[in-house]
């Protein structure tokens, strides 16, 4: 029987990322909630989805830090799951003015939580990040049900909204699961964002500063993501296991979805202008200079790492490698029909 799933966040990057997986590989129906604010680029992210099915997908427009209306709840109608992404995600904005930020994150979590009290889906799913965790030294990668210790207002507004899943799981007995995902990449994501960031500055022949340790000789490190394998992660999880969050083993009930392998950041921008060259035909340079991670942005953590081994154990990898990622998604950019998502007009 086919499911319903309400995604909110959907017509954000990631999310419209989800949506489209949703639509090529299930038959189920997705509802999007979604404030429309300046991620999520209105519906233009939605339609750009070749495969969106105006039948199969309904949107309506709400700032989750208000309940949600009578009104809104029989327009909604019933739903078997519910996966929770929407949230801001920009560090430097929680650095900024960190106290909204927060605010937003935690409320909006706190809003679908009270509503999945009522609706009882068969699983909620809070969509989190690897910056809970904090730096990982050389050497270790985060396991699921490992210790919090947020480096910045982002990330604690996060590690906030997951411990009130886990409440709510443990005292209303909704069935939650929780995903912990490392950086996203990916079509449809905002300029300022590091890939499509470092197009445009390959493009333009800038400096482009990468944040690194302060001795200036070593790149922070990451495991990049296509938001396609998450979409395949996240459903794979909902169609392969039943663990649901436990108050005794802190493991159960979360997953992390990790990319393959591991780069610093100047590889991977090295990765992005080889794939500029191949597209273009051109012989565009990168040019860069190490800042101390630290004094440019307070907060900051120079390497994030997670462990995979649980998903891996599971039965799931990435579909796709993260150079033929990195490939097919500077392509996409530098398509002229798709240009203007990097913000200019023409390479």
């Amino acid at each position: 029987m086919s499911k319903r799933i309400l995604v909110t966040g959907g017509a954000g990057f990631i999310g419209s990322h989800i949506v489209e997986g949703i639509l090529k590989q299930t038959d189920w129906d997705v509802i999007v909630l979604d404030r429309l604010d300046y991620a999520s680029n209105g519906f233009d992210r939605l339609r750009d989805i070749k495969c969106f099915d105006d039948k199969r997908v309904k949107i309506f427009t709400w700032d989750l830090c208000l309940p949600i209306s009578e009104n809104l709840k029989k327009e909604i109608g019933c739903v078997d799951y519910i996966l929770h992404m929407a949230a801001g995600s920009h560090v430097d904005d929680s650095i900024s003015n960190p106290v909204p930020f927060i605010r937003n994150n935690v409320d909006n979590a706190l809003t679908m939580l009270e509503y999945a009290r009522e609706v009882k889906p068969e699983r909620f799913i809070y969509f989190s990040t690897d910056e809970v965790y904090s730096t990982a030294p050389e050497g270790v990668d985060y396991k699921e049900g490992d210790r919090f210790n947020p480096g910045n207002p982002y990330s604690a507004s996060k590690a906030a909204a997951e411990c009130f899943t886990m409440a709510y799981a443990n005292t209303y007995k909704i069935p939650c699961i929780i995903t912990n995902t490392m950086n996203c990449i990916g079509e449809r994501q905002h300029p300022q964002k590091y890939l499509p960031k470092v197009i445009n500055y390959i493009l333009d022949g800038k400096e482009l500063e990468i944040h690194a340790n302060p001795e200036l000789n070593q790149a922070g490190k990451r495991h990049y993501i296509h938001s396609r394998n998450i979409a395949n992660a996240l459903l794979f999880i909902l169609n392969n296991t039943t663990e649901t969050l436990d108050k005794i083993d802190a493991s159960k009930g979360k997953f992390n979805i990790v990319g393959e392998k591991e780069v610093d950041n100047l590889d991977f921008a090295l990765m992005i202008k080889n794939a500029v060259n191949k597209v273009t035909g051109a012989n565009h340079d990168l040019k860069y200079k190490f800042v101390s991670f630290h004094a440019e942005r307070p907060g900051h953590d120079l390497r994030y790492s997670l462990d995979g081994m649980k998903m891996k154990n599971l039965g799931w990898e990435p579909p796709k490698s993260l150079e033929d990622s990195v490939e097919k998604t500077v392509s996409w950019y530098l398509a002229p029909e798709n240009i203007k998502w990097l913000g200019r007009e023409k390479i």
